[in-house]
């Protein structure tokens, strides 16, 4: 398992399942702090499928993302949950099924038997953090990138 450094460093891109458009939204200010800081989003929410947030299409599901991704040889390195925590095991099979890297559960939010899934399925876990915390706190610590 890699450590959530580790994970930040190898990603490229990032599926943000739940992402809102709405301002004042984490979901928002988490992918929009993410791409300024280079990483690909990509959109997963259904209720917003075929709009756009943040200039990108946003998709229904996992799977929609992953196929329209597919052609340019791009892959999901980290799907990053906006879910309620009951809501994030069908998210970790779609995650294993589509290769993606990471489940990423932002903080308050820990699913244990998704964690279970995804970690027997190859896949590093992270439950109840934060990606945009974490990585700004990796941008201030002293270690080698």
């Amino acid at each position: 398992m890699k450590s959530i450094r580790q994970i930040l460093d190898d990603a490229h891109t990032i599926a943000v399942v739940g992402l809102s458009n709405k301002p004042g939204r984490a979901s928002l200010a988490v992918a929009t702090y993410l791409q300024a800081q280079g990483y690909r989003i990509v959109p997963v929410n259904p209720a917003y499928a075929g709009q756009q947030i943040l200039g990108q299409t946003v998709y229904a599901t996992l799977h929609d993302a992953a196929a329209a991704l597919a052609p340019e040889g791009v892959r999901i390195d980290v799907v990053d949950c906006f879910r309620k925590a009951a809501d994030i095991e069908p998210i970790a099979r779609d995650a294993i099924a589509i290769g993606a890297g990471c489940l990423w559960m932002q903080l308050g939010i820990e699913n244990q038997a998704a964690a279970n899934l995804a970690a027997a399925a190859g896949l590093d876990v992270v439950m109840n953090h934060c990606m945009k915390i974490e990585h700004a706190s990796m941008l201030h610590t002293k270690e080698p990138r």
